[in-house]
């Protein structure tokens, strides 16, 4: 369904701006930085705090949240492994169009199929997605629990729920692991970021 492409006679219009003249202009390149791992490992508040990190260096950044996005461009999608798959389709797709806009676009999913983030990372493109995998045990994640979603899910109100009656499949590698378990929020961001100057994406 999500390969197939309905509309015909389109021509790709290209840009006279590239990527490369909207980073220059930044200061910073721009990249995918997804954030994935089970619900209630931290996505959400990990990538918050680096975008007001980066914002405070000088860096145009976007948080394209999971929750926030089902609001509206995903709102016609369930948690079916068909709807899951077409979810990260579209906020690959999302995350990419940041990126040649000169931002860097940061995403909270759970993304629990490794097949699907493969194929946002190639949307992003050589070099320009960057994978942290949010670990926390799931017992960790169920004692905190901050929607109350994992006690709905033993209870069988919630349907395929990641980690419980749903898979979550963990990168094999990742471009940094953070666990939330062990750390606090800052030395989260903190590892986080020197990352990214390591890699030459933020100075």
């Amino acid at each position: 369904m999500a390969d197939k492409r309905k509309a015909t006679n389109i021509t790709w219009h290209h840009a006279q701006i590239t990527r490369e003249d909207r980073e220059r202009q930044n200061g910073h390149k721009a990249v995918v930085v997804w954030f994935t791992g089970l619900s209630g490992s931290g996505k959400s508040t990990l990538a918050l705090a680096v975008e007001a990190a980066l914002f405070e260096q000088g860096c145009r950044t976007f948080v394209l949240d999971g929750d926030n996005i089902r609001h509206g461009l995903n709102k016609d999608l369930g948690f079916s492994p068909e709807d899951r798959e077409e979810n990260i389709r579209r906020i690959g797709e999302v995350a990419a169009l940041f990126t040649q806009a000169g931002v860097t676009a940061m995403t909270a999913f759970i993304s629990p199929y490794r097949a699907d983030r493969d194929k946002a990372r190639a949307m992003a493109g050589e070099g320009c997605f960057f994978e942290v995998y949010v670990q926390c045990d799931l017992a960790v994640c169920e004692e905190r629990d901050p929607k109350g979603l994992y006690k709905k899910a033993r209870a069988g109100v919630i349907p395929e729920f990641t980690g419980i009656s749903a898979p979550y499949e963990e990168p094999l590698n990742p471009e940094l692991v953070v666990d939330t378990a062990a750390l606090s929020v800052e030395e989260s961001v903190a590892h986080v970021l020197a990352a990214l100057r390591e890699r030459g994406i933020i100075s």
